[in-house]
């Protein structure tokens, strides 16, 4: 009797292994897998002994799966890490001298925070931004105009992951809930910056808060502190590539330039190492504690040299991200399949306070709130997190990655630069206190994102969009615009308060268009449009096989004549009639 009991059970486990839809399982729940996936279906909520027994009850062969997939995602995992290292590194060097430039003049606030999302898109750090400007307050930047450029640092920093989102463009409904993932980080900073920009113009609230904490304040040198990812990742960074951030500081103070003569270019180098070329160097640098030159690096090279390494670079790091990106989701993939999303999510259920630390606590160890999000984008897309617990891991990311411009306060031992920094941490603590807390206000920013994430379904080609609009064209349009009211001039002045008319009325238009007469509609059938022809051209070779394929069945089981025995087209009249006839 055991052994039959063991056999039907057997067969139920076997049954239920083979079950590739909820409507294949008597209790209709759904896992991983399934042809009907959906993780905004559940069915009731599993239990703490279920998770124990999905995670610990396993065979020999399962555990020795287990502990290879484990090995392939710290694998891909740390080259992701890599592509993500290389990605700052080369961006810095292609554009740092841009982005250098950016900085040092005493601008509006409106013009404040574009720099700080350019200065932050061209980097691809908001890490490195920050701590820039932190250095720069009190001689080039301004305390008040340093809060404005980190609160554009803070919007720039999600385009990373933003970018990440779009490696899982081949699903529909990867590419869905991942962007809606990584787009959930740059609406809780677009709707800070809406309320708390306004809010410091007019009262200095951070200012004035930071400025009595900083009051008595007695701050000596330091030593900077790197992460152990960083220590884990630059080895093998600084054997392909290292960014000279010196140099970026240096053309914001206007002490130096990128051009030839302008104090980096040209390089003195008699050797390619760090004491041989005196330790003086242009956008690439050589490792100071080895000595040793990177791969990229020219002892004789010019700006343009250096800037072109940069592209390279970068370019490689973005291949390099996009195939460590599907090994992970695939291997991700792999470990879960066939377990039940009520157990994932019950496991990965955690308050959303406690789930905040935990981001803040990661993102401090990394140093970079850029490689917690991306990190985490993924999982969205396959669905093993869920938006609402993407969130308050994003706003810990957010105050973790203040830790950085503390730090380098701290190490410049200067009161104006730890006020920014504190003014960093507090804009993202009030930032959170708005959104977070009251379950309607939280939900604004996750309804944008869905929505977002649901217009990556109209259009593939969206997220390109997305960011072209988003972090290049307004910005640059904004800071040109305000750039005519800082140059001092009356008919700038005149010219900028036309083009700002003129701008208002356009966006009150487009406002109408949509609302009154069908724009948003006009919108989606024109991206829908697109998808159609990306579809169909896509699909076009294998839609051609099959209709030959057909046409060939149509012509054996009909008899039909091929191609070169149909009549010559200069056959008489009669002749056809007769065989018509005939």
């Amino acid at each position: 009797m055991a052994e039959e009991q063991n056999d039907v059970e057997a067969m139920e486990v076997d049954k239920a292994t083979e079950a590739k839809s909820r409507k294949d399982r008597p209790t209709g729940s759904i896992h991983f897998g399934d042809t009907d996936f959906d993780v905004d279906e559940q069915v009731g909520d599993a239990t703490w002994a279920e998770v124990c027994n999905a995670c610990c009850v396993h065979s020999g062969q399962e555990w020795a799966m287990i502990a290879l997939g484990i090995f392939l995602v710290c694998f891909f995992l740390y080259f992701f890490l890599l592509g993500l290292d290389l990605l700052g590194n080369g961006a810095k060097v292609m554009c740092g001298c841009t982005a250098g430039e950016l900085f040092g003049d005493d601008t509006n606030p409106i013009a404040g925070l574009m720099v700080g999302i350019l200065a932050t898109v061209l980097l691809q750090s908001s890490s490195t931004t920050t701590s820039i400007v932190v250095s720069l307050v009190g001689s080039a930047v301004s305390v008040r105009q340093g809060i404005y450029m980190i609160m554009g640092a803070n919007i720039g920093t999600s385009v990373t992951n933003t970018i990440v989102a779009m490696g899982q463009m081949g699903d529909g409904d990867q590419l869905e809930r991942a962007f809606a993932g990584a787009t959930v980080h740059d609406m809780f900073n677009f709707l800070s910056v809406a309320i708390l920009l306004p809010v410091e113009v007019i009262t200095g609230y951070l200012y004035w808060l930071t400025k009595a904490m900083v009051k008595n304040v007695n701050l000596e040198d330091g030593d900077s502190w790197d992460g152990p990812i960083k220590k884990m990742v630059d080895p093998l960074t600084d054997k392909i590539i290292i960014s000279n951030s010196k140099i970026i500081k240096s053309v914001a103070l206007g002490e130096a330039t990128c051009d030839v003569g302008g104090g980096f270019y040209p390089m003195n180098c008699t050797e390619d190492t760090y004491l041989g070329c005196g330790k003086a160097f242009g956008l690439i640098s050589c490792s100071k504690t080895s000595g040793d030159c990177p791969a990229f690096f020219q002892g004789d090279a010019s700006a343009k040299d250096d800037k072109v390494s940069g592209g390279v670079v970068f370019f490689i790091a973005i291949v390099i991200l996009f195939v460590c990106l599907a090994g992970l989701v695939t291997v991700l993939q792999k470990l879960l399949l066939g377990m039940s999303t009520r157990v994932v999510y019950k496991a990965t259920d955690i308050n959303g306070y406690l789930a905040i630390a935990i981001g803040a606590g990661l993102t401090m160890i990394v140093q970079s709130s850029s490689i917690t999000t991306s990190a985490l984008t993924p999982l969205v897309g396959m669905g093993a997190l869920r938006l609402e617990q993407m969130l308050p891991l994003t706003l810990g990311a957010n105050i973790g990655t203040t830790l950085t411009a503390i730090l380098s306060a701290l190490v410049s031992a200067s009161k104006d630069s730890l006020q920014v920094a504190l003014a960093h941490l507090f804009f993202n603590l009030t930032g959170i206190l708005i959104w977070y807390p009251v379950p309607f206000m939280r939900h604004v920013p996750l309804e944008a994102a869905r929505r977002l994430g649901k217009l990556t379904r109209v259009w593939r080609g969206f997220p390109i969009v997305y960011i072209a609009v988003m972090f290049f064209l307004i910005p640059l349009l904004l800071l040109g615009l305000s750039s005519l009211f800082d140059d001092g001039s009356k008919g700038f002045t005149v010219l900028g308060s036309f083009l700002t008319i003129l701008l208002f009325l356009v966006i009150i238009y487009t406002v109408y268009w949509c609302r009154y007469k069908d724009g948003q509609q006009k919108c989606a059938n024109c991206m829908a449009e697109r998808e159609k022809k990306r579809v169909v051209i896509k699909e076009l070779p294998e839609d051609m096989a099959y209709l030959k394929e057909h046409m060939k069945r149509l012509i054996e089981h009909t008899g039909l004549p091929e191609d070169e025995d149909v009549p010559a087209k200069d056959e008489s009249p009669d002749t056809s009639d007769a065989e018509v006839d005939a």
